[in-house]
């Protein structure tokens, strides 16, 4: 890996802030550690550097990555709450517009990013940003719906985020965002098939990697999509002895999910085993 750190460095990918100074101490711990974290990154770093071979065209206008200009509150994220081996592993598809696309963390509804989970660092800008879907990070007011349900359902049941993370984990397949020429986000079921395909096989073999690193038993699809997509990039990769299972997607676009979201996913979530894994 050593010969190719200034390829996977984050900020390479044409980031306003950034670029291919000598490495941080921190990045220096990630390419050179073995622990969970280290090697979740590293995949991270790899999955980075390919994505950016890749080229959209309609309905896509602007791609955003926040695994590039949000590296730092990604990174401050994962070596905080990714310190061992991980039983659970959420799934979701890709970053929210005002979620993981603002400050680098899945679901990443900003006041309990900063308030809950504790994640602070600098949030740089994407090349090129659509006029409504501006990059603010931290200082985003505009509320994540999916995430506030998703994390704060988790912040009542956990109480501290330690006991969440103790035996779980949170990540997206797909670390892009897509955005309209209107402003609409787009979710990578949205894409013209070949440039899907191209992009989600990429992605799931970055899952791969990252469910043997962290040593995850069970993955959970959070949407069908994400469900899905796991179950099938597991079982083509032959990855054994790993179960996934699915909750509903707390997407206000889903009437059901509106109806009482945090009700179905614990239903869900003690139907298949993993409930009582939040309370230990």
């Amino acid at each position: 890996m050593e010969a190719d750190q200034s390829a996977l460095l984050p900020g390479t990918g044409g980031c306003v802030e950034g670029g291919s100074a000598p490495l941080s101490p921190e990045l220096e711990a990630v390419f050179r550690g073995s622990s969970p974290a280290s090697l979740f990154l590293q995949g991270e770093l790899a999955l980075n550097a390919r994505l950016r071979e890749l080229s959209f065209g309609a309905p896509v206008e602007y791609v955003y990555s926040p695994l590039e200009y949000a590296w730092d509150t990604h990174q401050c994220y994962v070596n905080k709450y990714c310190q061992g081996s991980k039983e659970v592993l959420f799934l979701g598809m890709n970053p929210g517009p005002f979620g993981m696309a603002q400050n680098g963390v899945p679901f990443g509804e900003v006041s309990i990013v900063r308030d809950w989970l504790q994640i602070s660092g600098k949030v740089g800008r994407p090349p090129s940003e659509h006029p409504k879907r501006p990059i603010l990070g931290l200082e985003c007011r505009q509320r994540e719906v999916s995430g506030a349900r998703f994390w704060g359902f988790f912040q009542k049941l956990c109480g501290e985020p330690g006991v969440f993370f103790r035996h779980c984990f949170v990540h997206n397949l797909c670390p892009l965002a897509f955005v309209s020429q209107t402003g609409r986000n787009l979710t990578p079921a949205d894409l013209p098939a070949e440039q899907r395909d191209k992009l989600l096989r990429l992605c799931d073999l970055a899952l791969c990697q990252a469910v043997r690193a962290l040593g995850v038993s069970t993955v959970v699809g959070v949407g069908r999509l994400a469900e899905q997509r796991a179950r099938r990039a597991l079982s083509e990769a032959g990855v054994e002895g790993v179960r996934v299972e699915g909750i509903m997607h707390p997407s206000p676009r889903n009437p059901q999910a509106n109806k009482g979201w945090e009700e179905i996913a614990r239903a869900k979530l003690e139907e298949v085993g993993v409930l009582s894994l939040l309370s230990e």
